[in-house]
């Protein structure tokens, strides 16, 4: 079984799923990819059981029975992942947004470089990002910045996606624990694996918004990353047995 295993949480990625996936297999290192589908009603979850016929044994779906939000997506992904004999697990949108190719060099950064946490970041050299509105740019940016002020964690985009964890960072966070459920899971995930005192690391990468399909971006998805982290932050001080 491979060693890498790259979680893909979708819901409507229909336009973008099948390109995605070739895109990762014709990688020269060997991934796996878990698609965790929370019942897409454009039938993304029918194509990737079209394509498992391709890819046997290196294309997986877990189908969930409603929308369910993309910090469960991923708990889902990584339990999954420690079932099975994966030594990497990787985090990555569906839309593009993160560059397939980059895969490779997260992988290095923990295989040959000695990271535990490797995260796609946008912030760690300048502004990397394409295709965004200036005011999208700063409440990004921003956030980053108020997260890493109010945690005290020395990571410039505190909000990534795109990350490489290694087995042993995930088998070591309580990730029944984990309490956010939208885009401030990224945060939970990485200021818990801070607290532990793993070596996490940021890759320079180009972050390019979506030019299919819709964003899963909200309001209420951003008051969770704003107000949620001042609790989280609270909480940790007195509270060990959360990590």
């Amino acid at each position: 079984m491979a060693g890498a295993l790259v979680v893909v949480p979708t819901f409507n990625e229909i336009d973008n799923i099948e390109k995605l996936v070739r895109n990762i297999f014709s990688l020269e290192r060997k991934f796996h990819v878990l698609v965790v589908d929370d019942n897409s009603p454009d039938l993304t979850g029918l194509k990737i059981k079209e394509l498992q016929e391709e890819f046997p044994g290196q294309l997986f779906l877990e189908e969930r029975k409603g929308k369910l939000g993309l910090g469960t997506a991923y708990i889902h992904g990584f339990k999954w992942a420690l079932e099975r004999d994966y030594d990497y697990v990787f985090e990555m949108d569906a839309d593009f947004s993160h560059n397939p190719n980059d895969l490779l060099r997260l992988y290095n950064a923990c295989d040959k470089q000695g990271a535990d946490v490797a995260i796609g970041s946008r912030y760690v050299k300048g502004v990397n990002v394409v295709n965004w509105p200036m005011s999208r740019v700063l409440l990004s940016w921003g956030a980053s910045k108020y997260v890493r002020f109010i945690t005290g964690m020395p990571i410039h985009d505190t909000t990534a996606g795109f990350i490489c964890y290694k087995r042993k960072v995930l088998e070591q966070i309580n990730l029944n624990k984990i309490r956010f459920v939208g885009y401030a899971f990224q945060i939970e995930m990485k200021f818990k694996a801070h607290l532990k005192k793993f070596n996490i690391v940021e890759v320079p990468v180009i972050f390019t918004d979506r030019t299919k399909g819709e964003s899963k971006m909200s309001s209420g998805i951003i008051s969770e990353a704003i107000f949620g982290v001042i609790s989280m932050k609270w909480k940790s001080l007195f509270n060990k047995k959360d990590i």
